[in-house]
């Protein structure tokens, strides 16, 4: 493992968990490599004082806040208080000299603050004139989400800050604009900002949802009730504002004759990487992790190897964060290295590494839980109760009592252990909404 850090830059840092030893014909390695980042939040990091910066520095920072207005946020009404309220709560943590805008979202995408195509920079006196723009907020017209990213990203890129992120709120599914519009929309945002975005109600698209914060490196999840919209926007403009580093990649060079198999991040959620990748060089490549603050990330990695004799030993792998330079090059934040090793050694080779153990029954945790609400809406029985009993047996092994709390609203658990469940006769939509909007989180070994 190596370090590396600058002044007011994060430190990370890359620890590889792997059973290196093969056996003879062995040719798949599987590793865990931890990424952490300390001492980045530091910088006005205090949530309970978000205003205040260091002596010195200057927020690297802009934020766009999308708010749905659509005719459908007005059924019940709650709903666009809610939304108002919400985004004043989250405009309150802001810190000062950080970019921001607020768009309203319909069928097409409005300026609501500042206006004239620019970011307001925050302060007491913008923070007050944007909370007062937000009353001018109704509810009326489609929903374009496209749109309102395009708007996003126009406004945020006229912003001199590394660090672009926004907050999309929708209570409804994208009926204004084809799924291609979208799906250009968020190709073309793409690496230029990250985005998280929540659901409000129950009656928009989990999959169109998740694919935007997906697509954008960013978070999602619902937000069942109107009331908790407001909590839930303070938690992400705070998590938006601890951000230090952006455009981090781990990058992944193999030696000559070693297939990458997969890459993707497996812990706090599992997010698929591996066709994202974009070439860095001889036998290198780019996997986009988006901005980081104080956190820690897992990725699994799996590589496929030439053969060898026993007894040789290779280096099958090296993983590195790296962030990109004004002049084109890279800067190498951190790296750990994956290593092969070929053995007659029976205990040795046949011994699974917990990380990757657990990480693999996480990943496909996710995946049967998909599958089984997808089995459930079109009405196979039979594939719906094996899926999310395999399911509930998978979170009881992992210790993944939150997910496991979100199948027993969908299924009442015979035995969790066999996996044993019956589908309930009658669902919450929004308990079935919630199930698979958090489908992906996952939980960390077990210490």
């Amino acid at each position: 493992m190596a370090n590396f850090s600058k002044s007011n830059v994060p430190q990370f840092s890359v620890d590889v968990y792997q059973n290196e030893y093969l056996p003879e014909g062995g040719r798949e390695v599987n590793a865990i490599a931890t990424v952490t980042s300390t001492g980045g939040g530091t910088v006005g990091s205090a949530v309970s004082a978000p205003h205040l910066y260091s002596a010195g520095q200057t927020p690297d920072a802009a934020v766009a806040i999308m708010v749905d207005c659509s005719g459908s946020m007005d059924y019940p009404p709650t709903k666009m208080r809610g939304a108002r309220d919400a985004t004043s709560a989250a405009i309150d943590a802001v810190r000062d000299g950080v970019h921001f805008a607020v768009i309203g979202g319909t069928h097409v995408a409005k300026e609501v603050y500042p206006g004239d195509g620019r970011l307001a920079v925050a302060s007491s006196a913008t923070r007050g004139q944007a909370k007062q723009a937000l009353r001018k907020l109704s509810a009326g017209g489609g929903t374009a989400i496209g749109t309102w990213l395009r708007l996003a990203d126009r406004l945020l890129a006229s912003a001199d800050v590394s660090i672009r992120h926004g907050i999309l709120l929708t209570d409804g599914r994208n009926e204004h604009e084809s799924p291609g519009d979208l799906k250009a929309a968020l190709d073309s945002c793409a690496g230029r900002f990250t985005c998280d975005a929540r659901g409000v109600g129950t009656d928009w698209e989990v999959k169109e949802v998740t694919g935007i914060a997906s697509a954008l490196l960013g978070t999602a999840d619902i937000v069942a009730d109107p009331s908790g919209l407001s909590a839930d926007f303070t938690q992400m403009m705070e998590a938006a504002m601890g951000k230090e580093v952006a455009d981090v990649s781990l990058r992944l060079w193999t030696p000559m004759g070693v297939e990458i198999k997969f890459v993707k991040q497996v812990a706090p959620t599992v997010e698929e990487l591996t066709d994202r990748r974009t070439e860095a060089g001889p036998r290198a490549g780019d996997y986009p992790t988006g901005s980081w603050g104080d956190e820690s990330r897992d990725y699994h990695i799996c590589v496929e190897v030439p053969n060898a004799e026993l007894g040789q030993e290779m280096l099958a792998a090296r993983v590195s964060l790296i962030v990109p330079q004004p002049d084109g090059s890279a800067q190498t934040l951190s790296q750990g290295l994956v290593r092969a090793v070929w053995t007659d050694d029976m205990a040795a080779s046949t011994s699974i590494n917990p990380q990757v153990a657990h990480y693999t029954g996480q990943a496909e945790l996710a995946q049967v839980i998909q599958q089984g609400l997808d089995a459930r809406k079109s009405g196979d029985v039979d594939g719906a109760t094996a899926k999310l009993g395999r399911a509930v047996q998978l979170a009881s092994a992992s210790g993944n009592e939150d997910t496991a709390k979100l199948l027993s609203k969908v299924v009442d658990v015979v035995d969790a252990v066999a996996g044993t469940v019956r589908l309930k006769a009658r669902v919450a939509e929004a308990d079935e909404m919630t199930l698979e909007t958090r489908s992906t989180k996952t939980v960390r070994v077990k210490k």
